[in-house]
Protein backbone atom coordinates (compact mmCIF):
# COMPACT_ATOMS: atom_id res chain seq x y z
CA UNK A 1 0.00 0.00 0.00
CA UNK A 2 1.27 3.64 -0.83
CA UNK A 3 1.86 5.87 1.78
CA UNK A 4 0.33 9.31 2.29
CA UNK A 5 -0.64 11.89 4.54
CA UNK A 6 -3.62 14.38 5.94
CA UNK A 7 -2.77 16.74 2.74
CA UNK A 8 -2.64 14.39 0.07
CA UNK A 9 -5.77 13.36 1.26
CA UNK A 10 -7.11 17.12 1.33
CA UNK A 11 -5.54 17.63 -2.25
CA UNK A 12 -7.00 14.60 -3.49
CA UNK A 13 -10.69 15.64 -2.60
CA UNK A 14 -10.21 19.12 -3.37
CA UNK A 15 -9.16 17.32 -6.72
CA UNK A 16 -11.89 15.33 -7.19
CA UNK A 17 -14.62 17.72 -6.08
CA UNK A 18 -17.10 18.71 -9.28
CA UNK A 19 -20.32 20.09 -9.82
CA UNK A 20 -21.58 16.56 -10.45
CA UNK A 21 -20.42 15.22 -7.00
CA UNK A 22 -22.04 18.25 -5.13
CA UNK A 23 -25.34 17.63 -3.43
CA UNK A 24 -28.16 18.05 -5.81
CA UNK A 25 -29.63 20.88 -4.05
CA UNK A 26 -26.17 22.71 -4.68
CA UNK A 27 -25.06 21.82 -8.24
CA UNK A 28 -26.49 24.76 -10.01
CA UNK A 29 -24.47 26.90 -7.48
CA UNK A 30 -20.95 25.08 -7.70
CA UNK A 31 -18.25 26.98 -9.17
CA UNK A 32 -14.36 26.05 -9.23
CA UNK A 33 -13.94 29.31 -6.71
CA UNK A 34 -15.98 27.68 -4.11
CA UNK A 35 -15.01 23.29 -4.89
CA UNK A 36 -15.81 22.29 -0.93
CA UNK A 37 -19.90 23.81 -1.52
CA UNK A 38 -22.08 21.09 -1.42
CA UNK A 39 -19.71 18.24 -0.51
CA UNK A 40 -19.44 18.42 3.29
CA UNK A 41 -21.31 15.01 3.78
CA UNK A 42 -19.35 12.60 1.26
CA UNK A 43 -16.00 13.72 2.31
CA UNK A 44 -17.08 13.05 5.62
CA UNK A 45 -18.02 9.34 4.70
CA UNK A 46 -14.80 9.00 2.72
CA UNK A 47 -12.80 10.37 5.55
CA UNK A 48 -14.97 7.95 7.82
CA UNK A 49 -13.64 5.39 5.58
CA UNK A 50 -9.99 6.15 6.02
CA UNK A 51 -10.06 6.84 9.75
CA UNK A 52 -13.28 5.00 11.22
CA UNK A 53 -13.66 7.88 14.28
CA UNK A 54 -17.26 10.01 14.41
CA UNK A 55 -19.89 11.63 11.60
CA UNK A 56 -20.33 14.99 13.26
CA UNK A 57 -23.68 17.05 12.08
CA UNK A 58 -24.25 20.31 12.84
CA UNK A 59 -27.09 22.90 11.58
CA UNK A 60 -26.14 25.19 8.97
CA UNK A 61 -28.09 29.13 9.35
CA UNK A 62 -27.75 32.15 7.20
CA UNK A 63 -26.18 35.50 8.42
CA UNK A 64 -29.92 36.50 8.15
CA UNK A 65 -30.85 33.78 10.37
CA UNK A 66 -32.52 31.58 8.45
CA UNK A 67 -31.82 27.89 8.35
CA UNK A 68 -29.80 26.28 5.31
CA UNK A 69 -29.54 22.50 5.74
CA UNK A 70 -26.87 20.43 7.64
CA UNK A 71 -22.88 20.18 7.90
CA UNK A 72 -20.84 17.38 8.27
CA UNK A 73 -17.61 16.48 9.46
CA UNK A 74 -15.20 14.28 10.82
CA UNK A 75 -14.44 13.07 14.73
CA UNK A 76 -11.59 11.13 14.73
CA UNK A 77 -10.44 8.55 17.47
CA UNK A 78 -7.87 10.79 18.91
CA UNK A 79 -11.09 13.06 19.37
CA UNK A 80 -9.76 15.43 17.07
CA UNK A 81 -12.21 17.44 14.97
CA UNK A 82 -11.36 17.84 10.79
CA UNK A 83 -13.92 19.20 8.82
CA UNK A 84 -12.04 19.39 5.23
CA UNK A 85 -15.02 21.48 3.71
CA UNK A 86 -16.00 23.81 6.44
CA UNK A 87 -14.49 26.19 3.94
CA UNK A 88 -17.35 26.98 1.82
CA UNK A 89 -19.34 28.72 3.97
CA UNK A 90 -18.11 32.28 2.97
CA UNK A 91 -21.18 34.61 3.39
CA UNK A 92 -21.89 34.45 7.19
CA UNK A 93 -23.51 31.17 7.33
CA UNK A 94 -22.61 29.05 11.17
CA UNK A 95 -23.13 25.79 11.85
CA UNK A 96 -24.39 24.92 15.33
CA UNK A 97 -26.06 22.19 17.00
CA UNK A 98 -23.45 19.49 16.44
CA UNK A 99 -24.13 16.04 17.77
CA UNK A 100 -22.60 12.94 16.74
CA UNK A 101 -25.11 11.20 14.55
CA UNK A 102 -24.50 6.80 13.03
CA UNK A 103 -22.71 6.64 9.95
CA UNK A 104 -25.99 5.84 7.15
CA UNK A 105 -26.29 2.03 6.75
CA UNK A 106 -26.70 2.68 3.15
CA UNK A 107 -27.17 3.00 -0.13
CA UNK A 108 -27.34 6.65 0.90
CA UNK A 109 -29.61 9.27 -0.62
CA UNK A 110 -26.09 10.59 -2.25
CA UNK A 111 -24.67 6.96 -3.44
CA UNK A 112 -23.82 7.49 -7.37
CA UNK A 113 -22.04 10.49 -5.61
CA UNK A 114 -20.36 9.35 -2.70
CA UNK A 115 -19.45 5.92 -5.23
CA UNK A 116 -17.99 8.62 -8.04
CA UNK A 117 -15.89 11.31 -5.06
CA UNK A 118 -14.36 7.90 -4.00
CA UNK A 119 -13.31 6.58 -7.03
CA UNK A 120 -11.49 10.02 -7.80
CA UNK A 121 -9.82 10.13 -4.73
CA UNK A 122 -8.55 6.28 -5.29
CA UNK A 123 -7.49 7.33 -8.59
CA UNK A 124 -5.30 9.49 -7.40
CA UNK A 125 -4.16 8.00 -4.13
CA UNK A 126 -4.24 4.26 -4.57
CA UNK A 127 -6.61 2.03 -2.49
CA UNK A 128 -8.61 3.09 -0.22
CA UNK A 129 -9.99 0.86 3.25
CA UNK A 130 -13.30 -0.54 2.93
CA UNK A 131 -16.22 1.48 4.50
CA UNK A 132 -16.08 0.94 8.56
CA UNK A 133 -19.81 0.10 8.11
CA UNK A 134 -20.69 -1.97 5.42
CA UNK A 135 -23.24 -0.73 2.98
CA UNK A 136 -26.79 -2.87 2.03
CA UNK A 137 -27.50 -2.87 -1.52
CA UNK A 138 -31.12 -1.70 -2.38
Amino acid sequence: MTTWNLLDLDEALRASWAADTASPDDQENWQPENPAWGHCDITALVVHDIFGGALVVGEVYLADGGRRGYHWWNRLPSGAELDLTREQFRDGQTVTAARVVERPPGPLRRWDEYLLLRKRVIGRLGALPEPTVPFRSC
